[in-house]
């Protein structure tokens, strides 16, 4: 047991360093960031933990458990970056675990496990996200857990550990529908049951399946009716919309067409894609084991399924990358212990050449088109990113030329780039996507006004944040709060172009107020344009600031 220390603590470092590390380092993203970082204030502001509310407004797209994990961690760490983003880090490093923990009962051999927990962690797509603060790493990992879960039920000995991990699976069930809906009872069904088929289980599936759904509905049952008592409207809005309309209709969210998530899977996988061919060829010849049908259909079939929804985002196809990890590092370390280098030396190579072509690209758009300034921030900026690029070719290059021991090195070219690349955003990046960071640097005199009107969603959002306000009125703009600003309480907050300024005039009788616009494009500078001469102007990007001081 002794051997696997050094394996963990190799692990532990790589989570603290690329996942923990940068979690403070840089501004909320829009759109997602600030969203989840109000929301998820709110509820502890207002102690209803039920209903999720948006600045106020109500807001029906996702269940409660993914904000009250947010919640947490600004309730344990703090209103700040850390304490917003901690949730999504802390549950890709469970899923990180998980993946050891398979491994190791799948195959029983230190390495391979090692090999497919280190694989998992430094998926592009998988590092990403964790610094991230949305909901996507934590249904991820409550999907993973009850996949998981499954495996270990149908691999137990003893009926206490079956009965132990069909309960798991009911639990991991029910907190990713709380997190996400009805997909989370969905995916483990549709890999169970071709599986409990084809090695003619059913029987044992009837049997067991039945205590996963009486827990996985015990645990959902008490948020499910309090939602219902306390807003009747939700189920039907959820239902529809966030379900059957956004797998179904033409015009659903992020349409995309249906091959989209082939070449994404590709990406996500990143520094590791090189080995793609040999790892499906190496499942196929396995197809007839128990084990690599089980990854194989848990990669397939939610691929399938998602590639079937007329809605796509790149993080839909995350519940698939832990297979992939495990069939990934399964293939790897048969290629060392059979010293076939081949496959491994290509993968460092392809990625050599991703990370010249980015450095070269990068160069030639500096000279042609700069990205970045002449200023003494934006060099630095230059520097991180150059040293990111240098830090990938570099990593690359190492496993190319030795492919048999230093076969683990392209993780610390993710790492880095996880750890550096955001902070290394050219300032027109960085300056509009992280809306906070402008309010920040006016926090002060923005606490003094009383009210607040924006134009934008994820502006308003970082205003409120930032402030610790919820009440900000929504200027020529609806977006995803369409829905909740059409009760009665929550009309006064919009203000359109024809009430603007009348909107302007009461609210100066009552204090100062703060005008944060995004103006980008034509309607955004007509918005501008509504707005009376005076009060103190700021510009950053395309935020415009205007404060207004109280009218006598």
């Amino acid at each position: 047991m002794s051997r696997l220390n050094p394996l963990h603590l190799l692990l532990l470092l790589a989570f603290a360093a690329f996942y923990l590390l940068p979690l403070g380092l840089h501004g909320l993203w829009v759109p997602d960031e600030t969203r989840y970082a109000q929301i998820s204030q709110e509820m502890l502001q207002s102690g209803n933990w039920v209903a999720p509310h948006f600045m106020g407004v109500r807001y029906f797209e996702k269940p409660a458990a993914g904000y009250w994990l947010i919640a947490l961690g600004q309730a344990v760490f703090g209103q700040n970056l850390f304490g917003v983003r901690i949730a999504s880090a802390l549950t890709t490093g469970l899923s990180v675990l998980l993946a050891y923990l398979i491994a190791r009962r799948l195959w029983n051999n230190p390495l391979k496990s090692f090999a497919c927990a280190l694989l998992y962690l430094s998926f592009g797509l998988v590092a990403g996200q964790a610094g991230y603060s949305n909901l996507d790493p934590q249904f991820t990992f409550w999907v993973n857990l009850s996949l998981v879960a499954l495996w270990f039920a149908l691999d137990s000995r003893t009926p206490r550990a079956r009965l132990g991990a069909w309960a798991l699976l009911g639990l991991a069930c029910a907190m990713g529908f709380l997190t996400k809906g009805f997909l989370a009872w969905l995916l483990p069904v549709l890999i169970a049951l071709p599986y409990m088929l084809w090695q003619r289980r059913l029987g044992e599936l009837l049997r067991y399946g039945p205590l996963a759904v009486a827990v996985a509905v015990l645990v959902c049952l008490p948020w499910v009716w309090a939602i219902h008592v306390q807003e009747p409207d939700y189920w039907r809005f959820f239902f529809w919309n966030e379900h059957v309309r956004r797998f179904s209709a033409d015009n659903a969210q992020h349409v995309r067409p249906w091959w989209f998530f082939l070449p994404i899977m590709v990406v996500a996988c990143l520094p590791w894609a090189g080995l793609l061919p040999s790892t499906l060829l190496k499942t196929w010849k396995e197809k007839r084991q128990p084990a690599i049908v089980f990854l194989a259909l848990w990669m397939l079939l939610p691929l399938g399924f998602f590639s079937l929804s007329n809605g796509k985002l790149p993080t839909y196809i995350m519940p698939c990358l832990l297979p992939l990890a495990l069939l990934m590092g399964h293939a790897l370390i048969d290629l060392i212990r059979e010293r076939k280098p081949r496959a491994i030396c290509l993968n460092g190579l392809l990625n050599f050449v991703i990370g010249m072509v980015a450095m070269v690209s990068l160069i030639y758009l500096q000279i042609a088109k700069p990205l970045y300034g002449n200023s003494h921030a934006e060099m630095f900026s230059l520097s991180l990113t150059f040293i990111v690029l240098l830090g990938w070719v570099l990593a690359n290059l190492l496993q190319a030329f030795r492919p048999l021991t230093l076969w683990a090195v392209p993780a610390l070219g993710i790492g880095v780039l996880v750890l550096l690349l955001p902070v290394g955003m050219p300032a027109h990046i960085s300056d509009n996507e992280m809306p906070d960071q402008f309010v920040l640097e006016h926090l002060e005199e923005l606490q003094q006004t009383r009210a607040l009107l924006s134009n934008e969603l994820e502006s308003a959002s970082a205003l409120a944040w930032r402030l610790n306000r919820t009440e900000v009125a929504f200027y020529n703009t609806e977006g995803e709060l369409r829905y909740g600003l059409q009760y009665a309480d929550a009309v006064h907050r919009k203000v359109n172009l024809d009430t603007v300024q009348a909107w302007l005039a009461d609210a100066r009788r009552q204090g100062p107020v703060g005008v944060l616009l995004r103006v980008r494009s034509t309607s955004e500078h007509r918005e501008e344009g509504q707005l009376p001469p005076g009060g103190k102007r700021y510009r950053k990007g395309d935020l415009v600031l205007t404060l207004y001081p109280q009218s006598p």
